[in-house]
């Protein structure tokens, strides 16, 4: 059985800066990165986070019509959102969410908080933690998604 979908083309084939090398040296933190067979360094190209849901369609408020993202896939049992912007690749991994709080499950950075905030308000999403600023330079709520994961909403001061 095999577990790779359909190649995508058009739209749905999001091409972005992930697919070039960003970050930190290849010796910090570990052993360095792996080694692909014809002895070139692995590359990570995207990072897809994946929510198990019964109704994917419940996102697009959320995620669509407050946040901006595009609807890059839609297979009925399967939607994907994103954005043509370039971003970097990170995985975070955490005791607690900072300043006290829960770890929350995704964080979103966009360039105007206070519109974002508005936003999930009107759309009647719950606000749980902030509007603050942060020590380590971060302006952020948290507001529960649709199927009631902990989104850190976050811009750099």
């Amino acid at each position: 059985m095999s577990l790779v979908g359909p190649k995508l083309q058009g739209r749905d084939r999001l091409q972005s800066a992930t697919s070039r090398r960003r970050g930190p040296p290849s010796d910090v933190g570990g052993a360095g990165p792996s080694e692909k067979a014809e002895g070139g360094k692995l590359e990570v190209k995207r990072i897809v986070a994946n929510f198990e849901t019964t109704e994917p369609s419940r996102a697009r408020t959320f995620y669509q019509d407050v946040l901006g993202l595009e609807l890059l896939m839609d297979h009925g049992w399967i939607q994907t959102f994103g954005s043509p912007a370039e971003m970097t690749v990170q995985v975070s991994f955490a005791a607690e969410g900072g300043s006290g709080t829960p770890v929350p499950n995704l964080s979103i950075e966009v360039d105007d908080l206070d519109a974002a905030l508005e936003g999930m308000k009107a759309a009647g999403f719950s606000i749980e933690y902030g509007p603050t600023d942060e020590p380590w330079g971060v302006r952020r709520f948290f507001v529960r998604d649709p199927f009631g994961r902990m989104v850190n909403i976050l811009a750099h001061a």
